[in-house]
């Protein structure tokens, strides 16, 4: 019939039609209030509606309420209720359906997990035997490869650094023989022309101490003749062909990677601050003493002091070198005017002479860009450079005792520039910046 409850599903029982607050009248109407709550509250008084009191509530799996069998389950809260308190109304908050048809659907809900779970299983034996072990394999051979690609390299530059140095040993050894030679040939001739001068010297000395008025005036030619002799021998004046050439220690490749070395090795431990009393009135100086920035009007007043820059927008760092080797950064990829250098601390402050213009007097070597032109200078001579790339850093590398100032694009791994010299002074690290800023990286 279809009245009758389906089969596994037992049917509430219903409640009295007199109560117009009980939902088991069996009338569509009243149902339909009842579960939208606008129904009054149960009235009747029936047992069928009275909770059952706590010292008669059934054992566990009952319902407390109704002492009915738990045999529907309630979807809201997730619990077995019996079929009365399942009844939509006032009496029941209840949504949910049978236990056997919601054990169903759990049922396909666990059928649907359980075939996730194997096509999780599959995919993950599938990663397992494929990915995980290709992976192994793969990281074998990429190992592999990269131990052949290091001593490959590293063979190479040990045989190119054992054949430049076997080159530049025998290129010192010539030029201290070549030196050496020169210096036995200098002392060799002039031996000789001390003793021919000694020699001459006598005979007139012996000329004029012995001979009489008339032999003395009729060796007159011979005189004349033995003073002209002793003037062929010029004045001895040094050369530099007696020195030796430094230039012959130095290569580009030998240069190149020491200074990768230097930069790469020792890079950033330089700490270096730039000097506030240093400042031009142009420049701000951020906390930690690093970055410079060019400010078109004054933005603040700074003491006068006669540290401070007057003139040029330059400014030094607080320490200073006085030997050793020494190595820092300057981030310059924000400005399109700057110099970078070293400078002597003497380096004139004052007035807008070339005496305080880094690059232009003897106490300062710079690296600048201005717009797209890039040079070096140092005592007014300039030097402009053809870059192959912007560079964004600009690495400084000081030997004090060899006397060198390098230039050097990080990025690049290239020396742009080599300065050799013989530093007489302590050196500071300088910058000067008219475009933004630009600041020092440790």
């Amino acid at each position: 019939m279809s009245g009758d409850p389906e089969p596994g599903q037992p049917a509430p029982p219903p409640a009295p039609s007199a109560c117009p607050g009980c939902s088991g009248s069996g009338d569509q109407e009243v149902e339909e209030e009842a579960a939208a709550g606008s129904r009054p509250p149960c009235t009747c008084q029936r047992a069928e509606c009275e909770p059952v009191p706590a010292s008669r509530a059934p054992d566990c799996g009952d319902c407390p309420v109704h002492r009915g069998r738990a045999d529907w389950f309630c979807f809201t809260e997730g619990k077995a209720v019996c079929a009365r308190c399942a009844i939509p109304g006032p009496c029941s908050d209840h949504q949910g359906s049978g236990i056997g048809q919601a054990a169903e659907r759990m049922r396909n809900k666990l059928v649907d997990v359980c075939e996730k779970l194997q096509l999780r299983l599959a995919s993950v034996e599938r990663f397992r035997a494929e990915t995980l072990n290709g992976k192994n394999h793969s990281v074998k051979a990429s190992a592999s490869g990269a131990r052949e690609l290091i001593i490959q390299r590293l063979n190479f530059i040990r045989e190119a650094c054992e054949n430049e140095e076997q080159r530049l040993l025998e290129v010192v050894h010539d030029e201290e023989e070549r030196t050496q030679q020169s210096i036995l040939t200098q002392k060799t001739y002039w031996m000789e022309s001390h003793q021919k001068l000694t020699d001459i010297k006598n005979d007139l000395v012996d000329i004029l101490t012995k001979t009489d008025d008339g032999t003395l005036l009729k060796r007159q030619k011979e005189i004349f003749e033995r003073a002209e002799e002793a003037e062929g021998i010029l004045e001895p004046q040094d050369s530099s062909k007696l020195n030796f050439n430094l230039a012959s220690a130095h290569s580009h490749l030998l240069s190149s990677l020491w200074a990768s070395a230097a930069m790469i090795c020792i890079a950033g431990a330089e700490d270096l601050h730039i000097d506030e009393k240093t400042l031009h009135t142009s420049l701000t100086l951020s906390e930690n003493k690093k970055r410079v920035t060019f400010v078109s009007r004054k933005v603040r007043s700074y003491p006068d002091c006669p540290e401070r820059f007057e003139h040029w927008p330059n400014a030094l760092v607080l320490e200073s070198f006085r030997s050793g080797v020494h190595t820092w950064r300057v981030d310059v990829a924000k400005s399109c005017a700057y110099k970078v250098g070293v400078a002597y601390g003497c380096l004139s402050r004052k007035g807008p002479g070339q005496e305080s213009r880094l690059g232009y007097n003897p106490s300062s070597w710079v690296f600048s860009r201005y717009d797209e032109e890039y040079a070096v200078a140092h005592d007014g001579r300039l030097k402009t450079l053809d870059l192959l790339r912007r560079p964004r850093w600009i690495g400084v590398m000081v030997d004090y005792e060899g006397g060198e100032i390098l230039f050097y694009d990080p990025d690049a791994c290239a020396i742009m520039h080599c300065y050799r010299t013989t530093f007489t002074l302590p050196i500071h690290a300088a910058l000067a910046v008219a475009d933004e800023s630009i600041t020092i990286v440790q």
